[in-house]
């Protein structure tokens, strides 16, 4: 037995230093300590010797053991040392090029443009207010001088949850909901998500608005005019014409369409303005005396307007995007260039 581990001592380490490589040296320590391994099977065959010869050939096989454990794991960082060098001396690093710049996010173009109208509007005094998505029907359209049965509803294309409970199609119901908590003077932008049902290049079920009220005393159509033409040539930079057109909104009398010349042709007559040099920007007007009598104020006292935006349309035209799905497409090539 004592010459039989002898053999098989120098035969492991000869083939422990004969190993070229890793897998090599794996299949050596396989061979010889796995679990039909000649050394394993040494230990195996000791159950066959006599109580006197057990504990010398235990104590010769353990020597082994340790020995080929110590011989392989030196055999194996040398290895580990050699293949490091060979990357090293094969592989070259040109540290004079440029680097790889990791890819930085940033803010979405429609947050883009909420931030600044709310930075326009906060220089004007106003304050920013919220209000819940999934919206009362008597906040959305009956306080807002909308009955059940006014036509008006049908422009709105409301998802409603309940009988009386909608996803919100304007920001106007946190104005009903800052009037009830608050006396005048007040005066709110209320930037915000809303829902419709429409999809098309120019419509999404769900778009961003932005809300704006003022209520006082004494509060005129000027005012309106004069707060709006600032906010736009803010916006969109000194020298483009303004103009109020009579519309009609159910909570604003008299109401207005607000057009400003056409910030892509200058005026001229181009497709986006379907020719008239003119493009349409938001809607505004007088605040209903009804309104107010939804929120217990007196009309005879005080008065106020309103006006309300699409984000979406406001960032299509100060960036030129032609297809409001891009917006919301998430993809990199689009948002990268903001």
């Amino acid at each position: 037995m004592k010459e039989r581990l002898q053999q098989l001592q120098e035969e492991a380490l000869s083939e422990l230093r004969q190993a070229q490589d890793l897998k090599e040296l794996q299949d050596v320590r396989v061979q010889v300590l796995g679990k039909k391994g000649s050394l394993t099977e040494v230990m195996k065959g000791m159950r066959d010797l006599s109580s006197d010869q057990r504990p010398l050939i235990g104590s010769l096989v353990n020597t082994l053991k340790n020995l080929f454990e110590d011989s392989f794991a030196s055999r194996q960082l040398e290895l580990q040392q050699q293949d490091i060098a060979a990357k090293l001396a094969s592989e070259k690093i040109d540290v004079t090029l440029p680097g790889r710049r990791a890819m930085s996010g940033s803010l979405h173009p429609v947050t883009l443009v909420t931030d600044e109208v709310n930075e326009i509007f906060s220089r004007l005094g106003f304050a920013v207010a919220e209000g819940p998505e999934i919206e009362q029907d008597f906040y959305n359209f009956e306080a807002l001088n909308i009955p059940k049965d006014h036509p008006a509803r049908d422009m709105q294309d409301t998802f409603y949850i309940s009988d009386d409970r909608v996803l919100r199609t304007h920001t106007s119901p946190v104005q009903i909901r800052t009037m009830l908590k608050h006396e005048p003077p007040i005066r709110i932008i209320a930037p915000g998500t809303v829902y419709r049902r429409d999809s098309d290049i120019t419509h999404s079920p769900m778009f961003h608005q932005v809300e704006g009220f003022l209520v006082d005393e004494k509060v005129t159509f000027g005012d309106l005019k004069g707060i709006l033409t600032h906010f736009l040539n803010e916006f969109f930079g000194d020298g483009h014409a303004v103009r109020f057109r009579p519309s009609f909104f159910p909570f604003t009398e008299p109401s207005a369409e607000v057009d400003i010349e056409c910030v892509i042709c200058g005026g001229d007559g181009c497709r986006v303005c379907g020719k008239t040099g003119w493009l349409e920007i938001l809607g505004c007007g007088m605040i209903d005396p009804a309104v107010f009598d939804s929120v217990n104020y007196d009309a005879d006292k005080f008065s106020g307007f309103a006006f309300g935006m699409g984000l979406e349309r406001m960032a299509m035209l100060k960036y030129g995007v032609n297809d409001l799905r891009l917006f919301f497409e998430n993809d990199l090539r689009f948002l990268k260039q903001f």
